[in-house]
């Protein structure tokens, strides 16, 4: 009997690694035949993110799996791990392979998290050299691409953070977060239009992060420009106390509302941009797998001029909001600090 529960046991698994392998074969690599009916399920599933890193809907190479169950667990490959034996992949999701349990936590990296690796990578390099250049000739008018960053630079210090961050203190020391914050969301942005790009700003999970690291910017500086006194009294809202029941409560749901306002407003419109995209695209193979080759090649045309119309459109979009998610910002932490920003000021002027 205890063979028999292990021979079917074996079985079961090699059905879900067959079931596994086919599917990642079937979403990525050499697909199933396309048909009208599951041709535009097919194309929007490739702005889903993917265990490995993509170009397209194409493999380029593995990403590690990193693991924290009982130990420490760090594979080079899901080749690697499916190899050790301790885990396995079912579905896209990691289990143990003993009892296809959840492990403790998975932290294996994804084609999303490398592509906000690589814009990290980019600004550092970026801001590294023209900082040197800056260094090297402090007096010396910027020209070239340093000039192009020194423009976005005083756009984001003039137009988004000074005005609306009403203390002059803290404009100063959350500069660098509202310039990481305004250059990465934008990177990110148009790592998404380049051929075989993909956006991390169209995943919950990276636009949920920006915004819950927000929501910590946002009421440690209003605690410490205000004090914690003034924090806990504008839970109040400006009602009387005996209000406090009824406005207390509505106020931490608004603290919390603004970070889920920033996350939803940044996912949605570049997600539906990309959707609308690949819409256009996906006009053409719809038209030649339903009526043939001639009505493909009639519908091209006018899908490639509204598809060229779109990009340029995104492009805009990109900058836009990053310059939104950013001024947001902004505006929260001022109207978090209020009218102490100014108090603060005068006390160390």
């Amino acid at each position: 009997m205890a063979e028999e529960q292990l021979h079917t046991a074996q079985e079961e698994h090699n059905e879900d690694a067959g079931h596994t392998e086919a599917h990642q074969e079937g979403s990525h690599g050499a697909t199933p035949e396309i048909t009208k009916d599951n041709l535009f399920p097919h194309m929007l599933s490739q702005l889903g993110d993917h265990s490995g890193f993509y170009i397209w809907g194409y493999k380029v190479f593995d990403l590690p799996k990193i693991i924290i169950d009982d130990s420490f667990y760090f594979y080079s490959s899901p080749q690697a791990m499916e190899e050790a034996g301790v885990f396995t992949e079912v579905h896209h999701h990691i289990v143990r392979s003993d009892n296809h349990e959840d492990p403790a936590l998975n932290l294996s990296p994804t084609n999303l998290v490398f592509f906000q690796w690589m814009a990290m990578f980019i600004l550092l390099l970026v801001f590294f050299i023209v900082g040197r250049k800056y260094k090297k000739n402090p007096k010396k008018a910027p020209s070239g691409f340093q000039n192009l960053i020194e423009v976005l630079v005083v756009f984001v210090r003039d137009d988004i953070v000074r005005p609306n961050v009403n203390s002059n203190a803290a404009a100063r020391y959350l500069l660098p977060y509202h310039i990481g914050l305004f250059f990465f969301i934008l990177v990110l942005n148009l790592f998404g239009l380049m051929p075989g790009g993909h956006t991390a700003t169209g995943a919950l999970a990276v636009t949920g992060a920006l915004a819950i690291t927000a929501y910590f910017v946002i009421n440690i500086t209003a605690i410490k420009e205000a004090g914690i006194g003034a924090w806990l009294k504008h839970l109040l809202g400006g009602a009387p106390v005996w209000l406090a029941p009824i406005m207390i409560p509505i106020e931490i749901i608004s603290m919390f509302v603004k970070p889920f306002a920033l996350t939803i407003r940044l996912f949605a419109n570049m997600t539906a941009g990309h959707v609308v995209l690949y819409s256009l695209v996906g006009l053409i193979f719809f038209f030649k797998l339903s009526s043939g080759m001639t009505a493909g090649l009639v519908i091209a045309p006018i899908s490639v001029a509204f598809s060229v119309f779109m990009y340029v459109l995104e492009l805009l979009v990109a900058l836009l909001q990053a310059y939104i998610f950013t001024i947001l910002v902004a505006v929260f932490v001022g109207l978090a600090i209020g009218d102490h920003g100014h108090e603060h000021d005068k006390a160390h002027a």
